[in-house]
């Protein structure tokens, strides 16, 4: 399984950390020789992750690349993988989705489109700095139904607290009605749906609202009332939660099922990371840093560390937990004890699952699973 990593947005959202820079033509095409010269030195690596024959194109905002230099991208990943995937994933913002980029996606091979909605507020995307409106969200969920998409993630964020100039005052309005519009999406609903809480990131904008007072976060009974919301009126709607924020018609996110799974991969571009089994190693978080060191430079070097057997034991713990179908009764109690695992149990934080002999977060629960797995590991 392959991830790529496209470090370049037209504008930054208001609580995002993750790496990326603005978008600029020059800067791009030096960026498209870099990986594909990463492409080429790691073949061998690539290829043997292809058990899980998937690859994910993320960001950043992959949709403000210039088609062209995402197809010469795509064929460089597809001379080394032959092109056969289970999945073939991007993300894009609504605002870059017309009918005629809708179309190169499928011609290019894409089967599923992760696309950024967030909301469907007006006043939400505004602050968000999104750039999009909820009829311009509207009208990229068509064009993709239109070009023949039959797997559609849509992500979604609950939990906001207050702002400087919200007119609403009951909390939870927002998050009810943009499951309202995600569910009346023109074609039908999205076949996947991502809902995060929003998070309050050092080095973001919204960190800064919160440092000078212009934004008072969500308390945690709020934002866990919110969560169960979202888990009931999907599970109403015939989504299956198989992941503390994912959920999905008959559509599991292969690409990602495989990441909670341990499964080694391969991360191409800026900030990508890659793990083997037993080592980990990432691509310098900084652009230029990356296209020098693939023009040569070893200073600006990948960084990289083995697991130890203890630490792969805990994250197959954290990640399996993470997930509706847990982790085997006896692998856990193998590798965390008998008097933690009881002591859960007796709680009702783990319970035993209907379909095997598996131990997991009971959903109602899902919102302290970072305290329950902390509990174990």
């Amino acid at each position: 399984m392959v991830y790529l990593h496209i470090p370049f947005c037209k504008s930054f959202c208001t609580y995002c950390t993750f790496y990326s820079e603005l978008f600029s033509l020059e800067s791009v095409s030096r960026y498209e020789a870099a990986v594909k010269a990463e492409i080429r030195a790691r073949q061998q690596e690539i290829r043997d992750t292809l058990s899980t024959p998937t690859l994910y194109i993320g960001g950043g905002t992959p949709s403000v690349l210039p088609p062209m230099v995402l197809r010469h991208l795509v064929e460089a990943v597809n001379d080394v993988t032959g092109g056969e995937y289970q999945e073939f994933t991007i993300e894009v913002n609504p605002d870059d989705v017309t009918a005629e980029f809708a179309t190169f996606l499928k011609e290019l091979g894409v089967t599923r489109v992760s696309m950024g909605i967030q909301s469907f507020d007006a006043q939400t995307l505004v602050w968000m700095h999104r750039r999009h409106t909820a009829e311009g969200a509207r009208r990229a969920f068509a064009c993709l139904r239109e070009a023949g998409f039959e797997n559609i993630s849509v992500d979604l964020i609950f939990g906001l607290g207050s702002r400087h100039g919200d007119t609403r005052s009951e909390p939870g309005m927002t998050i009810n009605a943009d499951i309202d519009a995600l569910l009346s999406l023109p074609g039908g609903p999205p076949e996947h749906i991502s809902a995060y809480q929003l998070s309050i990131e050092e080095g973001s904008a919204l960190y800064e609202q919160v440092r000078q007072g212009r934004y008072a976060e969500c308390s945690d009974e709020e934002a866990e009332r919110q969560y169960l919301m979202v888990c009931t009126r999907l599970r109403e709607a015939g989504y299956e939660h198989y992941e503390i924020s994912n959920f999905a018609r008959d559509a599991r996110a292969v690409h990602n099922s495989a990441y909670w799974s341990g499964e080694p991969y391969v991360g191409l571009g800026p900030a990508a990371h890659s793990y083997d089994g037993q080592r980990r190693s990432w691509n310098p978080a900084d652009t230029e840093a990356y296209i020098r060191y693939w023009q040569g430079d070893p200073a600006e070097a990948p960084g990289s560390e083995i697991l130890t057997p203890e630490q792969r034991a805990m994250e197959r713990v954290m990640l399996s937990l993470r997930t509706s179908d847990g982790i085997p009764e006896t692998e856990l109690r193998r590798l965390c004890g008998d008097a933690r695992i009881d002591a859960l149990l007796a709680r009702s934080h783990l319970e035993k699952s209907r379909k095997n002999a598996n131990l997991r977060i009971p959903e109602q629960y899902g919102f302290i699973s970072d305290a329950i797995i902390s509990d174990l590991v």
